[in-house]
């Protein structure tokens, strides 16, 4: 019963992380619930280190990612029952890959006394690293997130996210090994566990006073951005009726008919309908192009691109008018806008037909878009989860625009924790953001990650605000997540190194 106890008191305490992040922001209890983590962890053996991690990690996939039923039930045409199994399926392989890391500690690391303050944060930090990559990557509930208002903020721009993310699981460690040294239970002597105290705090103090650098100034040219919300549901976006078409393009230019007097206006991802493409949309393209060049406005709407030479289809934005320039979605949802294992599991449920799952890879190499001098990077949907891949493109501009569709999610916890990682990437690129979406909320993030102007979600309107190019870079943008990850790997591997030469003498 001890045993099953402990496994629950896991499970709760890794869905209890889904509070500290957006809407409810209740920040400590992950540091609450990582301290039981690293508890639970210590001088475990290989087995119950990797048994402890993956139930923690299934309460904290299935508290976080639990929304993903809404798409597979609402949308994808599954069954209460059949939606429920997969999003298990689905939490039980996250936290298989959540759980892999920890092997370092259980099978290395056991029983030495800086299992907690050393290896157990650098393997949280390769946890989260091989989550941005592997199998096209999920970089969701990284533990920094839930860090844009505290002290810690102020680390996001020299090691982005996962840095937050380190100092976070270091410093639940060391109230972890306080707890056993009051409990006489822990191999750290008085003066290691000082200077553990004293570096998790120090890192906090730093932050404080990082948060007042500006490593990124902003230029002082305004640039006046205009966004359309046309808050179409996702059965009109995909009812392919000449009717519903038309009457989504007209609702559009209606909308925008008071917004051409700005510099930029934004529709967002497939504002023109999936029934058309680029081309079969032309003479409507066409149309607002000459409205936008007569009002000097430049125009960035998502829109499918058929490349007929290839015969691939991509998720693109164009720009119009003032604005120019293709870009084509370079990171893909599974089974939204691609199918893996493509031939088994077609026909097999109506969620692997959904009629949006035909989109290629965009190219890896693009160059951004451009409206009146002004580089942009250009994020559509999923892709301004990606830390590394934005901090990269926007060495190249100057300002950071997504447009997204979150419809697929309804009035459920996704829309918040997204805008949420939308305002990191301004955060560590020190760039301004146009985050304009189909349903909404629409906002305008300023170089600091802060929210300046805010749309209401499910509700038709539109939104204006004021933004400023960036040039500088900040030092995330230099050096990204690999130097953290590799220095904490080098010292990992030095610490099994010398461990072991002790033991053979």
């Amino acid at each position: 019963m001890r045993i099953y106890l402990n496994y629950l008191i896991l499970l709760i305490s890794g869905a209890a992380i889904t509070l500290s992040f957006a809407p409810f922001n209740i920040w400590p209890i992950s540091l609450l619930s990582l301290t039981v983590f690293a508890l639970a962890l210590k001088e475990q053996s290989l087995a119950n280190c990797l048994k402890r991690s993956f139930v923690f990690g299934l309460g904290l996939y299935l508290g976080g990612v639990h929304w993903v039923f809404v798409s597979v039930h609402n949308f994808g045409g599954a069954s209460v029952l059949l939606a429920s199994l997969i999003v298990l399926i689905f939490a039980l392989f996250l936290a298989f890959v959540f759980a892999l890391p920890f092997y370092i500690l259980g099978k290395w690391f056991r029983d030495h006394p800086l299992n907690l303050i050393i290896v157990l944060p650098a393997c949280w930090l390769l946890g989260e690293w091989l989550r941005s990559w592997l199998l096209t990557g999920f970089p969701w509930l990284y533990l920094g997130y839930g860090h844009l208002d505290t002290w810690l903020s102020g680390w996001a721009a020299i090691g982005g996210v996962m840095s937050i993310s380190f100092i976070l699981v270091l410093t639940a460690a060391v109230l972890a090994e306080t707890i056993l040294w009051f409990k006489k239970e822990t191999p750290l002597s008085n003066t290691s566990l000082i200077s553990a105290v004293v570096t998790a705090f120090g890192f906090w103090i730093a932050g404080f006073f990082l948060q007042s650098i500006v490593w990124a100034k902003p230029d002082t040219t305004p640039i006046r951005v205009a966004m359309v919300q046309p808050n179409l549901s996702q059965d009109i976006k995909l009812n392919w009726s000449e009717e519903s078409v038309y009457k989504s393009l007209d609702q559009l230019k209606e909308q925008s008919e008071e917004l051409w007097k700005n510099d930029w206006v934004i529709w967002p991802e497939a504002a023109i309908p999936t029934a058309l493409t680029f081309h079969t949309a032309l003479p409507f393209l066409e149309e607002v192009n000459a409205i936008a060049s007569d009002n000097q406005a430049a125009l960035f709407t998502g829109v499918i691109y058929d490349d007929d030479e290839k015969n691939k289809y991509y998720n693109s934005i164009v720009g119009l008018g003032s604005g120019y320039g293709f870009y084509h979605k370079r990171r893909l949802v599974p089974f939204g806008e691609y199918v893996p294992l493509e031939d088994q599991l077609r026909g097999l449920i109506e969620f692997f037909n959904l009629p949006t799952s035909f989109i290629h890879l965009g190219p890896s190499e693009q160059h951004g878009l451009i409206a009146k001098g002004i580089r942009i990077t250009p994020a559509i949907c999923y892709e301004i989860v990606y830390p590394d891949l934005i901090a990269q493109s926007a060495k190249e501009t100057q300002v950071l625009l997504n447009i997204n569709n979150l419809g697929w999610f309804l009035d459920s916890i996704q829309s918040k924790q997204f805008m949420q990682m939308a305002q990191m990437r301004a955060l560590e690129t020190g760039r301004y953001l146009v985050y304009n979406t189909n349903n909404g909320p629409s906002a305008i993030v300023d170089n600091k990650g802060k929210v300046l102007v805010q749309s209401q979600a499910f509700k038709a309107e539109t939104l204006t605000g004021t933004i400023y190019p960036v040039k500088d870079w900040t030092p995330f943008m230099i050096i990204g997540s690999w130097p953290l990850v590799a220095l904490l790997s080098i010292f990992v591997l030095g610490l099994w190194l010398f461990n072991r030469r002790l033991l053979k003498k």
